[in-house]
C-alpha cells in the first residue's frame, strides 16, 4: 500500500522532490492501467524496459544505466525472461557477454505502455492545457541540458 505522507526530502521542497512526485503518480497510473493485460509486470521492471536498446543490451550496461547492481538487474531480467518478455543470447562481438533482447511479447508490452503513456499525457494536457504541457516539456529539456553542462564543467 502506497502512502501519501511526505518524505523528508519532500518536506524540504527540493527540485528533485518536485520532479519525483508527479513521475511516481504517472508511473502508478501507467502500471495500474497495464496490470490486467500484463500481470507479470511490476513498476520495478520499468528500469529494464526504460534502458534496453532496440537491438538488445548487455546486462552490465542495463545495470549501469539503471544505477543498480548487476545482481539486482539479473533478478529483474530473470523474472521477465521466465515470463516471456525477454531472452538472452550470446553477444555477437564478445563471446563472454550475453545480450538481453525483447521478445515479441516484450515489444508488445513496450508498445502498449507507450500508447498508455501517451493517453495519460493527453489527460494531463486536457487538465493543464496543451500549451502548458508543451512549455513543461521545453523546460524539462532545458533543465536537463543545463544540468548536463554543469556536470561537464565540473568534470573538466
Amino acid at each position: 500500500m502506497e502512502t501519501d505522507s511526505p518524505s523528508i526530502t519532500e518536506l524540504a521542497d527540493t527540485l528533485g522532490a518536485r520532479l519525483r512526485a508527479p513521475y511516481r503518480r504517472l508511473q502508478r497510473r501507467l502500471y495500474g492501467s497495464l496490470e490486467l493485460r500484463f500481470p507479470d509486470i511490476r513498476r520495478a521492471h520499468s528500469v529494464v524496459f526504460r534502458h534496453i536498446g532496440p537491438d538488445g543490451s548487455r546486462l552490465t550496461d542495463l545495470a549501469a544505466q539503471a544505477e543498480m547492481t548487476k545482481q539486482s538487474m539479473a533478478y529483474l531480467i530473470g523474472h521477465l525472461e521466465a515470463h516471456g518478455y525477454l531472452h538472452q543470447t550470446n553477444h555477437p562481438e564478445d563471446g563472454r557477454a550475453t545480450l538481453v533482447k525483447l521478445t515479441a511479447k516484450g515489444r508488445r508490452f513496450v508498445e502498449t505502455a507507450a500508447a498508455a503513456s501517451r493517453e495519460l499525457e493527453a489527460e494531463v494536457a486536457a487538465e493543464l492545457g496543451k500549451a502548458r504541457v508543451a512549455q513543461l516539456r521545453e523546460l524539462l529539456v532545458a533543465l536537463d541540458q543545463a544540468l548536463a553542462k554543469s556536470a561537464e564543467d565540473a568534470a573538466g
